[in-house]
């Protein structure tokens, strides 16, 4: 009877360690890079399932046409703060898969404010508008080793543009798209 209990223990001992809700990480620095830009990003744990993204880095375009002699390429400053819940960590857990660096898929409010403060193009006098944007967004995000990630996510949401300040009649709503695809390096 002894070693009926004994064993009985044991066996509840290990489900219950088992039974641990997973969790994103309390903070993970990386550096991301996709088509259209280059980001530096921090996560940091909410709760359990949810962590808030804060990211700076640079937005780039393609631009040209008539007033255009060649194909223009700018980078302008853009600042973001995305709260991310992370919904499939204890599926990801469960079926023994890595979720380390917060892999896995979620659902965010992207929340991103483009600004003019200088911008880098191969044409001199280019200026953008400052604009707010809030994109509810779908993505996953996955390791490649140790250190490398990729990213893919999409998202309709609004855009308002401060146009008023660049000389035009009225700001503008409209609205934005975020399709993203990125790779990059976690430390």
């Amino acid at each position: 009877m002894k070693k009926f209990l004994l064993t009985l223990t044991l066996c509840g001992l290990a489900f219950i360690a088992k039974s641990q809700n997973a969790s994103v990480e309390e903070s993970t620095y990386g550096i991301q890079t996709g088509v259209l830009g280059i980001w530096v990003h921090n996560e940091a744990k909410l709760s359990n399932q949810i962590a808030l993204r804060s990211e700076i880095g640079f937005d780039s375009g393609i631009f040209g046409g008539m007033f255009y002699e060649d194909i223009g390429f700018l980078m302008a400053p853009v600042i973001t703060l995305e709260p991310r819940w992370y919904y499939n960590l204890d599926k990801r857990i469960s079926k023994s898969r890595n979720i380390a660096g917060n892999s896995g898929n979620f659902v965010s409010l992207k929340t991103s404010y483009n600004t003019d403060w200088f911008v880098i193009s191969n044409y001199d006098h280019i200026n953008i508008i400052n604009q707010v944007s809030i994109v509810p967004t779908w993505g996953i995000k996955r390791n490649l080793g140790r250190h490398f990630t990729y990213e893919a996510g999409f998202g309709l949401g609004y855009r308002y543009s401060f146009a008023k300040s660049a000389g035009y009649r009225e700001n503008e709503g409209e609205a934005a798209v975020n399709l993203h695809l990125r790779i990059g390096y976690r430390f």
